[in-house]
């Protein structure tokens, strides 16, 4: 593939690009640049890691050298699994496995902790540069990647440290390519501004849509993607991988899903985050007096139909859930082979 072509598989089912000129110039002159996705092993995979994994796996298409940042100690800080580092670091080997499982190459993805970096003095001299860099109230409001408001009250002081790692594991890695979801933003956007500061390389930053929990969201969170996202800390908001088929039917069957509604309707968003991305297309069973089956190949097609009233909440559930099914089916049995990888506390 040429340059455009990998930037255009790179910006795919993406969010927000920043910038696509610099992705574009990023593959005109690197062969197999450098990009990662950082995550806190704080529990298990669930739908919304469906996602981040087709990303991973187009950037290995791509040509990209990837580096899945498994966030151990950024996992402590955050009060994750108890405050147990042993707990964390096994999470994050299950993360490894569950990413294998999904179908990403372990042969092209390099799994890398944060304790290899924090042992360094180099690691925390480059955390205090970005922090002279960025001021109290920026570091507050990048406070929110951590999953929590900037005006919470009993808040330790390590978290205020939470961003600056953040920003600068980008450095230390090092790489050319920051992939998250929306939900990180803030972290790679300090990250660019402080390389501007110092003149460092500045990263391209990629993000991925969210998916919302399956209980739908209060008034406050609905313009909020952020705040009514699936979370590893709420579970039955989400259907968390391995799952049997019959446990994702009944799970989804539960789910919110208004008639017509798009918007923070969490199955119109597994529809387009997951099951085109994944399947390419969307078959719909049902029956002949209720207009037959359909199968949607794109997703133009899927919301006009669901947006003008041709498709039932229930029939699309169904749907989804045998999609959803499939894609997971080989995770199924991943696990089922690897009886080891999945912790028995996680």
């Amino acid at each position: 593939m040429d340059a455009e072509a990998r930037a255009a598989v790179v910006r795919r089912n993406t969010a927000e690009v920043l910038t696509p000129e610099e992705l574009l110039a990023l593959f005109a002159r690197e062969a197999h640049p450098k990009a990662y996705i950082g995550f806190e092993p704080s529990g298990r995979l669930h739908l919304g890691h469906l996602v981040t994994a087709r990303k991973i796996r187009d950037l290995q298409e791509a040509g990209c050298e990837v580096t899945v940042f498994l966030a151990d100690w950024h996992a402590w800080i955050n009060d994750k699994l108890g405050g147990s580092l042993e707990r964390i670091e096994a999470a994050g080997r299950y993360m490894a496995h569950g990413f294998e499982a999904l179908g990403v190459d372990p042969a092209k993805v390099r799994y890398r902790f944060a304790h290899e970096l924090t042992g360094r003095a180099e690691y925390w001299a480059r955390v205090v540069r970005v922090a002279k860099a960025t001021t109290l109230a920026r570091t507050k409001r990048a406070m929110t990647i951590l999953g929590r408001s900037e005006e919470e009250g009993q808040l330790d002081t390590a978290k205020l440290l939470y961003p600056s790692m953040q920003a600068a594991d980008v450095f230390e890695l090092p790489v050319d390519l920051a992939y998250a979801g929306l939900d990180q933003r803030r972290a790679y956007v300090l990250a660019r501004e402080v390389a501007q500061h110092y003149g460092w390389p500045v990263p391209v930053a990629v993000h991925t849509p969210l998916i919302s929990s399956l209980k739908g969201s209060g008034r406050m969170e609905i313009d909020d993607p952020v705040a009514r996202k699936m979370s590893k800390s709420d579970p039955t908001g989400s259907i968390t991988i391995p799952c049997e088929r019959s446990a994702i039917r009944s799970r989804i069957n539960e789910a919110y899903c208004p008639a017509r509604g798009v918007e923070a309707n969490p199955v119109v968003e597994l529809v387009r985050y997951v099951v085109f991305p994944w399947t390419g297309s969307l078959e719909v069973e049902r029956p002949a007096k209720f207009g037959g089956p359909v199968r949607y190949d794109t997703e133009a097609a899927f919301l006009s139909d669901w947006e003008g009233g041709k498709l039932h909440p229930q029939d699309l559930k169904g749907a989804v859930a045998t999609s959803l099914g499939t894609i997971l089916e080989p995770a199924l049995r991943y696990f089922e082979s690897h009886p080891d990888a999945l912790p028995a506390d996680l």
